[in-house]
């Protein structure tokens, strides 16, 4: 598959999802959010692919977000129009409710307005020293959109969240990691090396496991502890069935490494 905007790569079960579009700070238009889409649309039905990392190119952003000039040329109607076509919405990811396999958002540089709703619709955030977050929205005369508001009010306490909703600042990414909203903060050398760490330590569990790990996590937060507790999700019913359990209860007899199949 080619792509204009993005790059993919894959190795072993991992996806590796770059947005390439430095001139403008990664800023996305609907060509780029579509082959997002295209990218994660294909990430989430490859049964060979068990984690994907979303990064961007060069130093200075992950993603600054929409792309306001495009917008300006071509009108907001454009927008609304170009990514009310995508199942994942804006970066492929943001309205992506059924993907139940782990994303890692390992963030170069900036991760602004739409570019941090990304960040907080991925799974795990690994952060260069040098990226800054925020939800810039209020100081453009605007919202911002992509669930970046209502993410933020769901991962940080809520005095915290509403002083960066109704300020619009930026913070660092060592405050984002004292927020929580960044698991571990690296040198931007290091972020790739790190994102993959991460990966890797995942790949040591049994991917249906995960899945339904992540299905239980995600969905079971909506329900009461009671409702929770009682409800048995799809990934856990397939988990329960599948060869890769009976392989993990062989290997820890065995005193070997499990050999992950999937299935």
């Amino acid at each position: 598959m080619a792509f204009q905007f993005i790059r993919v790569t894959k190795k072993t079960h991992i996806t590796t999802v770059t947005i390439q579009r430095p001139e403008v700070m990664n800023a996305l238009h609907p060509p780029a959010c579509r082959e997002l889409n295209e990218a994660f649309d294909a990430f989430s039905e490859d049964p060979d692919s068990w984690v994907a990392i979303l990064t961007g190119s060069g130093r200075r952003a992950f993603c600054a977000g929409n792309d306001f000039k495009w917008q300006s040329r071509h009108g907001e109607e454009a927008v609304a129009k170009g990514l009310a076509a995508l199942k994942g919405g804006f970066g492929g990811i943001t309205y992506r409710f059924d993907c139940l396999k782990p994303i890692i958002a390992a963030v170069n540089g900036a991760a602004l307005g739409g570019g941090m709703a990304i960040v907080l619709a991925c799974d795990i955030v690994v952060a260069a020293e040098t990226a800054v977050f925020g939800l810039p929205g209020p100081r453009l005369g605007t919202i911002t959109q992509a669930g970046g508001v209502h993410r933020l009010m769901r991962h940080i306490p809520f005095h915290q969240a509403m002083g960066l909703i109704l300020t619009g600042r930026h913070i660092t990414a060592q405050e984002a990691f004292r927020l929580g909203i960044a698991n571990r903060v690296v040198p931007l050398v290091n972020l790739m090396a790190e994102a993959n760490e991460w990966a890797e330590e995942i790949l040591a569990c049994a991917p249906l496991a995960v899945r339904a790990s992540k299905e239980a996590a995600v969905r079971g937060s909506h329900l009461s502890l009671r409702e929770a507790m009682g409800t048995v999700f799809p990934e856990t019913r397939a988990m329960n069935m599948s060869a890769d359990l009976r392989e993990g209860q062989s290997a820890f007899a065995e005193k070997r490494q499990p050999e992950w199949k999937g299935k």
